[in-house]
């Protein structure tokens, strides 16, 4: 593969050293010239038509069979949703859990996970695995899980430091239905979500594609009610009659019509994507790590995780000011709040010469 070729595909990295698809990944050239030829038609030839409709509905098919192919499941077990949050009220309006109900759960999830778990008023049983050992998250997720547990609701990979999450074996290990949050995860990992019950993917991160893109994968679709519809959500309806028919497989859960152009960009990006660009993605991510480390910073991702790098800085300082000095100099990633760590996302489209701006940026900043 002919890495630099790939890499020229970003406008981005013609200025910048990009570090933050666990934000909003880089946009190919692709993608953005998808989006704007659309727009550009559109402002000319009216948003209307059959034709342009027609168009707008294949398209939907057909980035419902990529995102599907990103995480290795069936295309018609996928809905296409605005977000993982999205997803993940879909799936516990679905299950209509209530406040006798529990869900078991991490200290190290985003909100976009616990918000809506908060907000749906079930007992929360949150297993402590911030800052543990990967090894042994297993043992206290598998602890909060009890008998009357209705749900396993896990990230695939921890946004705060990359850690890989064992969703797979505490499915197994305790048969409850498991809600995975992939947005750290499809794009950036070879993902295989087949055994999940419920898998939300965010597109604008490690999968490259506009704002406000995404997907949920459900394992058994008409076992889950639909009641966030939405007019894609319907294969027929009869409003006389107070009657309608739900779409076949996960497209009843589609909660919106994605906008077209959004659509368009999206299908760029998940096109002519490199082989061995997850290889290639931990490769890095590893390198990051170790010269991290070498330069005296402390890091606290562990080695062998997923493509975050979570570190703080030699000699400490602020780090939304350090993020803020990089980002002057040239490289864009982010502080997590509160916890004085910087994150550095790093992905195929990558190369030495970013991980080198990133060293030389907090050298200087230091």
């Amino acid at each position: 593969m002919n890495w630099p070729e790939v890499r020229a595909q970003f406008p981005v990295f013609d200025e910048r050293a990009y570090l933050n698809a666990g934000t909003f990944g880089p946009l190919r050239r692709s993608a953005l010239d998808a989006m704007s030829t659309l727009r550009e038609w559109e402002g000319v030839s009216g948003r209307g038509g059959r034709a342009y409709f027609e168009e707008m509905l294949a398209r939907r098919d057909r980035v419902r069979a990529l995102l599907a192919a990103q995480i290795r499941v069936p295309a018609d077990r996928v809905s296409l949703t605005e977000s993982t949050t999205q997803g993940v009220h879909v799936v516990l309006s679905g299950l209509a859990l209530g406040p006798e109900d529990e869900v078991a759960t991490t200290d190290a999830e985003h909100f976009g996970l616990t918000g809506p778990l908060l907000a749906a008023g079930v007992k929360l049983r949150i297993a402590r695995v911030n800052g543990l050992p990967a090894e042994q998250i297993f043992d206290a997720v598998r602890s909060q899980v009890s008998a009357r547990t209705r749900l396993i609701a896990i990230s695939a990979v921890s946004w705060l430091d990359g850690t890989v999450f064992p969703w797979r074996e505490l499915r197994a290990a305790t048969g409850v239905p498991v809600l995975v949050d992939g947005a750290q995860s499809a794009g950036a990992l070879d993902v295989d979500a087949s055994e999940a019950d419920y898998y939300t993917v965010s597109a604008q991160k490690w999968l490259c594609g506009p704002d406000a893109t995404g997907a949920l994968a459900i394992r058994e679709p008409e076992a889950l009610p639909p009641r966030l519809v939405s007019y894609p959500s319907q294969a027929t309806y009869d409003i006389a009659a107070g009657t309608w028919e739900p779409k076949p497989g996960a497209a009843r859960f589609d909660p919106v019509f994605t906008p077209a152009a959004s659509l368009a960009g999206l299908e760029a990006a998940l096109v002519d994507l490199p082989a061995g660009r997850f290889e290639r993605a931990r490769d890095l991510t590893e390198q990051c790590r170790e010269r991290l480390v070498a330069a005296g910073h402390d890091v606290v991702t562990q080695p062998g995780q997923a493509t975050l790098v979570t570190f703080r800085a030699r000699g400490g300082g602020d780090a939304a000011e350090l993020a803020a000095s990089l980002y002057e100099r040239g490289v864009i990633m982010r502080e997590l709040p509160g916890t004085g760590t910087l994150r550095a996302s790093v992905g195929w489209w990558n190369d030495e010469s970013d991980l080198e701006r990133l060293l030389e940026g907090l050298e200087s900043a230091g």
